[in-house]
């Protein structure tokens, strides 16, 4: 039964034109298959479809662990969980943020592996600007200063264009003004 559904998951990601290599199980693990999903505010999202004896297994890395506001970063997650079709988020051992779920072996087919590979995408894609700034914001505020105080580029920082240091916005702006803008 697992070479079968492997090769329904197969078809189903050839289909879809998503990129996907075997996987050969960690640490004595069963073997998967990786799938790079694209996306918009986190580029690539890494997933990993585990074939079991009894369900696929679908585990997706997010984020690290947030620096700071765990319990915001936390309520933010459990209350994103209960709009969740077939993954929830969840920790790791060391507190990183994935998305993880299970898939009966009976119910896997296209249409199953297109909903919940477009749930992850779409969870990631759609909460991942959200879990930087409530986790990691004092370390984009930081980067912004470091950045605009030497000249470096901030195209990568444009989706917190507020967490701007309001100092660094003021000379900015009058950098701006001038024509000496970065």
């Amino acid at each position: 039964m697992t070479s079968t559904v492997q090769q329904v998951i197969e078809d189903a990601l050839k289909a879809s034109q998503l990129t996907y290599s075997q996987h050969a199980g960690a640490h004595g693990g069963p073997p998967g298959l990786i799938v790079e999903l694209p996306g918009e505010r986190k580029l690539k999202t890494n997933t990993i479809l585990t074939i079991g004896e009894h369900s696929v297994r679908v585990e997706a890395f997010v984020c690290r662990k947030p620096d700071e506001n765990h319990e915001g970063v936390y309520r933010f997650l459990l209350q994103r969980n209960r709009q969740l079709y077939g993954v929830a988020y969840t920790l790791d051992n060391v507190g990183d943020i994935y998305l993880v779920g299970r898939m009966s072996l009976a119910s896997v087919d296209a249409d199953e592996i297109d909903r919940v590979l477009g749930q992850v995408l779409e969870a990631v894609d759609s909460d991942f600007n959200t879990l930087l700034e409530l986790g990691f914001r004092s370390s984009i505020e930081k980067e912004w200063e470091w950045r605009l105080s030497r000249g470096q580029s901030v195209k990568n920082l444009q989706a917190f264009t507020h967490l701007r240091p309001p100092t660094m916005q003021k000379k900015q702006r009058l950098a701006d003004e001038s024509g000496d803008g970065t």
